[in-house]
């Protein structure tokens, strides 16, 4: 299947990585490789190295990046610190990461990833692993709803957790539909009216789960910033909020000078800041982009710039 991929939010990702034709950058989330053209176009004797732990991507990102000063490398990007020191890189003066499912993982049917289409339910971004059929016929039902709810923010997650138990029981739960169709007979029917797709919050929370997304941004976020050199940049683009709350803090973190407690009223820290932000606010489409790329509408992106 053609792997499309439409950039989202792509001119200020470029603008916020200020790019040094002369530096070294990372594109942790190669996917389609349309941002990570996109900086390989703007570098002279500089290099960029693209991570994209679908081996899909890494084909694709390979293809489209011949002729470039890059190279593509199949890991995840928090191994960001470990790949680059293989590289033997010392330290980067960019990065982007493009978080969430790919263009082209969602419209794969057979990947698993999407309520719209009938497939295995799979959902795995590497392709190696359990799948998400493997999590949702062998966790109990207190596992599930906490999953559900955590990181789908799912009000009826202990209603569909026990849908699921209970339907388990009678026959595997394998493909998407039936998982579909399981959240919308968990949940009230006004909840399905007012939802047309009631099932969005579930495949998020267990593809989370799945690729243990939020461990991989934690580490992934601390890895790479430890790269990056002085004046070096990072731009990350979320998807939901979960993401966005994690990336917000840690920014928030690497920006604030004194750590001392609030209620301390003189400073005894001594402490730096590590970093200053760049977007005190995320960045979002406009109205081109969301005309034009739908895939856009949830996108929030934020920039920091290491001291």
């Amino acid at each position: 299947m053609e792997f499309s991929h439409i950039p989202v939010l792509l001119r200020p990702c470029i603008d916020g990585l200020k790019i040094d034709p002369t530096g070294v950058y990372l594109d942790g989330t190669a996917g389609g490789a349309g941002h990570s053209r996109e900086i390989a176009k703007r570098l002279t004797t500089g290099r960029l190295v693209a991570l994209d732990q679908d081996p899909d991507a890494v084909a694709t990102a390979t293809e489209r990046l011949k002729g470039y000063p890059a190279q593509v490398v199949q890991a995840n990007f928090r191994q960001a610190a470990q790949v680059l020191q293989d590289l033997g890189i010392p330290g980067i003066n960019g990065a982007l990461l493009d978080l969430g499912v790919s263009s082209h993982q969602l419209d794969d049917a057979e990947r698993g990833f999407s309520y719209h289409a009938d497939a295995p339910l799979d959902m795995r971004m590497s392709q190696s692993g359990p799948t998400a059929a493997d999590l949702v016929n062998t966790l109990d039902r207190e596992e599930l709803a906490r999953i559900l709810r955590e990181y789908g923010e799912e009000p009826y997650a202990w209603q569909i957790a026990g849908r699921i138990v209970r339907t388990r029981q009678q026959t595997p739960i394998l493909t998407t539909m039936q998982l579909a169709q399981l959240v919308a007979e968990a949940v009230p029917p006004a909840e399905r009216r007012k939802h047309k797709n009631p099932a969005r919050r579930t495949f998020q929370a267990v593809r989370i789960a799945v690729n243990g997304e939020l461990d991989a941004l934690n580490q992934g976020l601390e890895a790479i910033f430890s790269c990056l050199v002085p004046g070096g940049r990072f731009c990350i683009i979320t998807f939901h909020s979960l993401e966005d709350r994690l990336v917000k803090n840690k920014f928030r973190r690497w920006a604030t000078r004194c750590t001392c407690p609030p209620e301390q009223p003189v400073c005894t820290c001594g402490g730096k800041a590590k970093a200053k932000l760049i977007t005190r606010k995320p960045i979002e489409a406009d109205a081109t982009e969301l005309e034009q790329n739908r895939r856009s509408r949830s996108a929030k992106l934020r920039v920091l710039e290491k001291l």
